[in-house]
């Protein structure tokens, strides 16, 4: 008799299941589960076609397994440390392009996830706690999202869709941590970063400079008029490569690949934990398949 998994559209490989699954809790006692890759493949599959956790296909279990499992894996930051294992692989192998860049793209909330259960309903803008805010496109959650020179994820950061790009620069680049394969502290310093004209603040680049981070950042026009306006008393140009800027596009690529998901293209999730563990396991998956 053939034994043989049969691998259906949007399931993990099995070298994609071969990186993840060592990383997945697994409990010491109690009665026997649904086999972990049939749960997950059954995340992946809400996640890459957009449907609701009531609605997967009967081959990966129940549907409430599916959905319990994946909570719980989100408010232990099973993905996110899944992430930067992988990263930790390939950073030891060399394999990992530190001119990083950075950018945003704001994602439209459905109306499902604005409805937190609270008694009463939500008066005035959504808390922030939960990444969601009112911009022009109406409800809105802001992915901000920093990648690699070959356009992988090496971290992200959930904001309400109307927060400016310039204030959250700084605390995403924090998240940037790929640990040691050995010993010593996880890199979280990029060699180069790549930004648009959003990111172009006094205060940013002072950032940067303090941490030895050399960058790539446009100015804004009224920044240079300002600078033309004070004559001999205002400051330096900063240094720009243009050639360098042309691989910012990497980001933007990156960003296509993510939202070929369709549970992240629009947010279904109704907190932002679980959001951004969806956001997470989609980005493994970019990894995987990149090896």
């Amino acid at each position: 008799m053939d034994h043989r998994v049969v691998l259906r559209r949007h399931e993990l490989t099995d070298e994609e299941w071969e990186l993840l699954a060592p990383l997945i809790p697994r409990p010491v006692t109690g009665r026997p589960r649904v086999d972990d890759r049939q749960v997950i493949n059954g995340m992946v599959y809400k996640i890459r076609t957009g449907i609701t956790w009531r609605d997967p296909p009967e081959r990966y279990g129940p549907w409430k397994t599916v959905y319990t499992r994946f909570r719980r894996y989100a408010l232990e930051g099973v993905f996110t440390h899944a992430l930067q294992q992988v990263q930790a692989q390939a950073d030891a192998a060399g394999d990992i392009d530190w001119l990083v860049q950075i950018d945003s793209t704001v994602v439209r909330a459905h109306q499902h996830a604005a409805d937190t259960g609270r008694k009463g309903g939500i008066i005035g803008d959504v808390p922030d706690d939960h990444a969601l805010g009112r911009s022009r496109g109406g409800l809105t959650t802001k992915i901000h999202l920093a990648c690699d020179g070959r356009g992988r994820p090496l971290a992200l950061l959930l904001t309400p869709g109307q927060r400016h790009d310039g204030i959250c620069a700084q605390p995403l680049l924090e998240r940037i941590r790929v640990p040691r394969a050995g010993l010593g502290r996880p890199r979280c310093r990029p060699d180069h970063v790549i930004a648009d004209k959003a990111y172009s603040s006094r205060g940013f680049r002072a950032y940067l400079r303090r941490r030895g981070i050399g960058h790539t950042i446009p100015q804004k026009a009224d920044q240079r008029r300002h600078r033309h306006n004070r004559g001999r008393h205002g400051s330096r140009p900063p240094g720009f490569d243009r050639e360098v800027y042309r691989r910012r596009n990497t980001v933007e690529r990156c960003f296509n690949t993510l939202t070929h998901f369709r549970g992240i293209a629009t947010r279904y999730d109704k907190t932002a934990t679980s959001y951004e563990a969806a956001v997470s396991l989609a980005s493994f998956l970019l990894w995987a398949r990149s090896a």
